[in-house]
Order: C-alpha cells, then structure tokens, then sequence
C-alpha cells in the first residue's frame, strides 16, 4: 500500500510503498478515508533527540493519529459489534482491553498499549491503518467525507475543557487559534464560559475562532493581548489554555493570568523550556496539564456532532490526495492560513 513514510528528522516525508497492515485479534484494518495533519507530527517530524522529553521517532514510521476509515477486516476471533462496511473513528492506541484503565476508558495508560502513528504501529498517512476493535466507534451515516478525522482533535479540546473543571460564567483565554485551540474554544462556550477569547498572531485564524466558539479574538501580532483582553471581559481571565506548545508559550499563558486562575497546558512543547515559578506562586495559579482523552470523551464527540450540539466541519480547510501531502505537510511548519488539512488517499 502507499504511505507517507517518515525518513529522519527535517526531510520531508516520502510517499512510497509499504506492506499492508494484517489484523491481530482484537483489531480491525480500516480502508483510510481521511487522516489529518496534527501540530504533533509536524514537531517530531524535526524531533532530533530525546532532550525535550519526547524520543525521535523511528526511521521509517508512518505517522497520523487523526483519522477515520471504513473497516475491510476484522482480525480472527474478535468479539465486537462492527462490521466490514462500517465506518469508524478510532482512537490512536490499541490496548489490551481487559486491565483497569482499558476498562474506564484510559486506554492511554494500558501497560501495553500501543500508539498509533507514533512510531509502534503504523498510523493513519497510509491507504490501510491497523487499529483496535474495541478503540473504533462507528460513524453516523450522515457524517461527510473526512468528518471522522476531525473526532480526534475535538477530544482533545474536550479533555481540555475537562482538565480545567469549567465552571459556567468563568472568563477564558486560548492561547493559539489552531485546531486545538479551536476545539478547545467550542467546548469552552458549550460548557458556559462567559468570555471565551481566541488570540493568535495569524489574523486568519483568530477570525475563524469568532465562527467556532469564541466570542472574541485577538490579533495578537498588532494588538497588546492582555490589555484588549481586560478590555472585553473587564480584568485578567480566570483560565488560560496555552494551545501553542513552544517555548515560552507557557510562562506567556502565566504571565496573563489573574490570581488564583487556572492555566491549561495542552499544547505539547517538544524543546527545554523553562518558566519563573515566583509568577505562579505569587498568583496562587492552578497549573493544570491536559493529554489525550477517554474513550467516551472520544465517544461524547461523536454524539455531539451527531445530533448538532457542535459543529466542526468548517474547521476543514485543505484536502490532499498523495501527490501534493508531502508538500502540504512541510507548508504547515511555516504561519500560513490553514487550519486543518486532510490527507484524503483516493483524492
């Protein structure tokens, strides 16, 4: 099958052939439909060693967690209520499905459990991807082409929503208007935040978190952040979501805060970074880390979207077959006016 495969850190991925994904039992392989480009895989695509906390990933991996895909086989002896046909969203990690954390839900923390597009078992940048049974939720039917991918990347928001422990009426600051940023801006105003404000120093994206949740944003490479922020919400906001994850991102996030706020961490900084811990003792701040999600967060998503609680499609906005992913994917690297982009393998 083809796949987008990953060479070494800094060169720019490879379309070729790889061989297809057999399925184990407990696993299915899904026909890929679409798989999107994540601000993850755009970072260990230049990860050079393991100094920032996250090991370089393997010559030859093919990555890509967030995706979606019709099921074409099911591995022997797998119990399971999904058929060939169905169309599913899976989640990038197979667990073994019988200790405790598979069982509520916390696949991530299965002692064995295997990511997806991270170097253990081929991801989504490929025409098949090997998943786990019981880590794939069917698809509405009505869902568009591509919709499934975007299941991902809105659990991420969600988990974000969840980690801050929202409560209604609380004033938000979302650092970062990419597509976490975004989700996390839709969740915010689902749960009832009051102020829910999007700044990006991309003047494109921080008008689209107007259209996804935010009811305001920031340009943040014309305007000072922090004082447009006091301006709209009358004082410093009660939760910050750093979404950005590079250096500084996170004593930024501190820095704007009010005392006794909540700051989120979600984006993930591969690099050493460092913060001034007198400003968040001094503010009394609740430092809060957000990762991955649960199952039936993976599953609200779903839900939501089904019966038009939320709505996420527009944050589309490229798709790509093969011939032009390679490309695509090294655009991202640079500020440019895309949000979510799609590696749609029939395209």
């Amino acid at each position: 099958m083809r796949a987008a495969i990953f060479r070494e850190p800094g060169r720019p991925l490879e379309v070729g052939a790889i061989e297809d994904p057999t399925p184990q039992a407990g696993e299915l392989i899904l026909k890929v439909e679409a798989c999107g480009i994540c601000g993850s895989d755009l970072h260990i695509s230049d990860n050079h060693d393991g100094s920032g906390g996250m090991p370089p990933l393997k010559p030859d991996s093919v990555m890509g967690h967030e995706f979606c895909g019709e099921i074409v086989a099911i591995g022997p002896g797998t119990e399971t209520t999904l058929k060939e046909g169905d169309r599913v969203a899976s989640l990038p990690t197979i667990g073994c499905g019988t200790c405790d954390k598979c069982l509520t839900g916390d696949v991530k923390r299965c002692r064995t459990a295997r990511g997806i597009g991270l170097g253990d078992v081929p991801g989504g940048y490929a025409d098949y991807v090997r998943v786990g049974a019981r880590e794939s939720l069917r698809l509405p039917g009505h869902f568009g082409k591509g919709d499934g991918a975007l299941i991902e990347p809105l659990a991420v928001g969600l988990r974000a929503a969840v980690r801050a422990r929202l409560q209604p009426g609380e004033s938000v600051l979302i650092i970062g208007a990419g597509p976490v940023g975004l989700a996390t801006a839709i969740w915010c105003r689902h749960f009832g935040a009051r102020h829910v404000v999007v700044s990006d120093l991309n003047p494109n994206r921080a008008e689209m978190a107007a259209k996804y949740g935010a009811t305001d944003a920031i340009d943040a490479s014309k305007e000072n952040v922090i004082e447009r922020y006091k301006t709209i919400a009358g004082g410093r906001p009660e939760v910050v979501f750093d979404c950005v994850g590079v250096k500084g991102s996170m004593q930024l996030a501190i820095d704007y805060a009010a005392f006794d706020a909540k700051v989120v961490v979600v984006g993930v900084c591969m690099h050493l970074d460092h913060i001034l811990p007198v400003k968040p003792v001094t503010k009394e701040l609740d430092l809060i880390f957000a990762y991955c999600y649960l199952r039936q967060e993976f599953g609200l998503c779903i839900d939501m979207l089904d019966q038009g609680r939320i709505e996420a499609a527009g944050l589309i906005t490229d798709r790509v077959g093969f011939d032009g992913f390679s490309e695509a994917f090294e655009a991202l690297k640079t500020p440019n006016t895309q949000v979510k982009v799609l590696l749609e393998p029939d395209r």
